[in-house]
């Protein structure tokens, strides 16, 4: 499958999705984070795909936010339903069944920053850029960002990132928590976020796709709401072919052989 605004590439079961709209520094407009929808829908169901990485393409930007120019054109039904766009493309990176990296570099503002915090890991460049300037526009973080701030930098820090609308470097973002690995260039980041992924790669795929689930559903649950969840993974792997693979695989002292990964719902 192609797409207008989105650069492909496949390598040992690893996609990595590049933004391609350097003239506006990759920002977000409805036809990318249409084609990011439809993509994550066929990715979750792609048995070839272990493991995601979102970059941005130039030297400027990972994601330098929405697309404003288009968003002075919108009726205010049309900038709700651009909202839940892009609440759904970020639900569905948070959603895969894989790991998912973001390779930040530039600008990662507004719905950048927001695209980010929902992958699993983010590397960044020291050239990045970090924010949530939406009040300094008269508007809110619309794509998840005054949800997922909070469970990366916690109440107080969000508060004070998202009130003030300040951008922060990528070593700051860092110390907070907001980013998870800085690096020299883009080249290292890209690089460091492939050998993550492969370290990945012998793990069952049915395990690290229940791991996701349970991690998140812990979110602002109570810890006995949680650890029901986890709970319920549990035992739903526990009668899979993989953990029946694994545990047989451990005691014969060889490396198991997993089965293909399966959409779990």
């Amino acid at each position: 499958m192609s797409y207008e605004t989105l650069r492909l590439a496949r390598e040992q079961a690893i996609l990595t999705v590049t933004i391609a709209r350097e003239k506006s520094l990759n920002s977000l407009s409805v036809e990318v984070l249409s084609d990011l929808r439809d993509l994550l829908l066929h990715e979750g169901d792609n048995l070839r795909t272990r493991g995601l990485i979102l970059t941005g393409e130039g030297e400027r930007a990972f994601i330098s936010g929405a697309d404003i120019a288009a968003m002075t054109k919108m009726t205010q039904r049309a900038g709700g339903t651009f909202c839940e766009l892009g609440q759904e493309v970020s639900t569905l990176f948070e959603a895969m069944p894989f790991p998912v990296i973001a390779c930040v570099h530039g600008y990662a503002l507004g719905g950048g920053c927001e695209m980010a915090m929902s992958c699993d890991q983010i590397f960044a460049t020291r050239s990045a850029v970090f924010g949530q300037p939406e009040v300094l526009l008269g508007l809110i973080p619309g794509f998840g960002g005054c949800v997922r701030l909070v469970n990366r930098v916690g109440l107080s820090k969000a508060k004070e990132l998202i009130f003030s609308g300040q951008k922060i470097s990528a070593s700051e973002a860092e110390q907070i928590g907001l980013v998870d690995q800085v690096f020299g260039n883009k080249e290292e980041a890209m690089a460091a976020a492939r050998n993550f992924l492969l370290k990945t790669m012998p793990a069952s795929p049915t395990a690290i796709a229940a791991c996701k689930r349970a991690v998140h559903a812990s979110l602002g649950e109570t810890i006995i709401a949680a650890l029901d969840r986890e709970r319920r993974e549990f035992v739903r792997v526990f009668g899979s072919e993989d953990s029946s693979e694994g545990l047989k695989a451990f005691l014969e002292k060889r490396r198991p052989e997993f089965s293909e990964r399966t959409k779990q719902t």
